[in-house]
């Protein structure tokens, strides 16, 4: 844990406290955060509470009471829950704004992690709770020379599998046929070769698979590849090291020639993924904050203007970090309206799709924002793949 940042990140936010707490492990983030064990038995709950100015106060059940004996601040004790309520009415009682892991409404879920009973006891303290969404992302997504550095490096070697897919997919077709998960276990076979690890394989989806956003072949599922077929990859990894980040894309393409319904949605794909691009590019430039929901209502507002809105059925991008699904604003205004701001030194994807019963079209992207300015990582799809 990093003290003096979290507390002048508070005073940043204008927040008098960030109230840390935890039960059986229902706050991942706080572990993260306060870089306490995330494999600590933990039967009773406990509380840290930061302020932005002064000594941090913990309070913890007798019988785990050198639960957070590795932070900083003065420990307080409780074995009754009178007692508990007392001692944290006390903790909370120079403060009038109380940070906790919130979102009003459940608006941003992933970081709705206190219960609404706990809620309210503080609430009865006289406290006003602020969601810690930026808070989080400044700390869980915000990445250091380091980490960027495995992006890129990350990078290189998916660009360079990606490239080779299509070719090698085109070449099993006509020698002899493939089908989904053979390409997708090749794929498996490539990430090994170049040190890479994923937390799932890739999508490699066919015609109506392809339409499907999170299609999972197996050996017992997979569609045959054929002539003429419309194939969408998605592949997703990161290198070996401790603090690698994931770099995640996702390119399509046609056995053959596409048919004028397949350029036509390509091409309206790409060019909202580019929307979204540009929407982040320019706030960055005009030094602006932005928002993710906002870059979400671009990019839809284009394919909906295209006659094509109910296809697109998922948020236009996600925070990338160490965790394919990281701490950072996502850009949604679909499934969630958030309004966590777009933070330096995060990186996210930006993939729209169109999801036919036919076929389905994703390009994704990555982007990070470094030296004041939005940046795509990697190589950039703008014509259906060949093959």
């Amino acid at each position: 844990m990093n003290l003096p940042d979290i507390q002048a990140a508070l005073r940043d936010s204008h927040n008098d406290c960030w109230l840390f707490y935890d039960h059986h492990h229902r706050d991942a983030i706080a572990y993260s955060v306060l870089g306490l064990p995330q494999k600590m038995m933990v039967t009773r709950r406990w509380f840290y509470v930061v302020p932005a100015n002064g000594e941090p106060v913990k309070l913890v059940h007798r019988i785990e009471s050198h639960h957070l004996d590795s932070l900083p601040g003065k420990k307080l004790e409780y074995s009754a829950w009178q007692e508990l309520w007392q001692n944290l009415e006390t903790m909370l009682k120079p403060y009038s704004t109380v940070v906790m892991q919130y979102s009003p409404n459940n608006q941003i879920p992933y970081i709705s992690l206190v219960d609404g009973g706990m809620l309210e006891l503080v609430r009865s303290f006289g406290k006003e709770i602020v969601s810690s969404a930026n808070l989080v992302a400044r700390f869980e997504a915000t990445l250091t020379d380091a980490q960027i550095a495995t992006h890129f490096k990350a990078r290189d070697a998916v660009d360079k599998i990606t490239a080779a897919f299509f070719p090698e997919m085109g070449r099993r077709v006509r020698n002899g046929g493939t089908h989904e998960f053979e390409m997708q276990q090749w794929v498996m076979e490539a990430f090994k070769r170049e040190n890479l690890t994923t937390d799932d394989p890739p999508i490699v989806g066919v015609n109506a698979h392809s339409g499907d956003p999170h299609y999972d072949p197996t050996a017992a599922t997979s569609a045959p590849i054929c002539e003429g077929d419309f194939v969408l990859l998605d592949l997703w990894a990161k290198t070996s090291d401790p603090d690698g980040v994931y770099y995640d894309i996702t390119w399509t393409g046609v056995i053959g020639t596409p048919s004028d319904k397949e350029r036509e949605v390509f091409e309206i794909v790409r060019d909202a993924r580019n929307v979204g691009i540009d929407k982040v590019k320019q706030a960055f430039e005009a030094k602006l904050k932005i928002q993710g929901w906002e870059v979400d209502e671009a990019v839809r507002g284009y394919i909906a203007g295209k006659g094509y809105g109910k296809y697109f059925i998922h948020r236009t991008g996600h925070s990338i970090g160490r965790d394919i699904h990281a701490n950072g604003a996502n850009l949604d205004n679909l499934e969630t309206k958030d309004d966590r701001d777009i933070l330096p030194n995060t990186c996210f994807s930006i993939e729209p799709g169109i999801y036919l019963p036919e076929f389905g079209v994703r390009s994704e992207i990555n982007m990070m924002i470094r030296n004041g300015k939005g940046e795509v990582t990697g190589r950039v799809q703008n014509e259906l793949v060949l093959v």
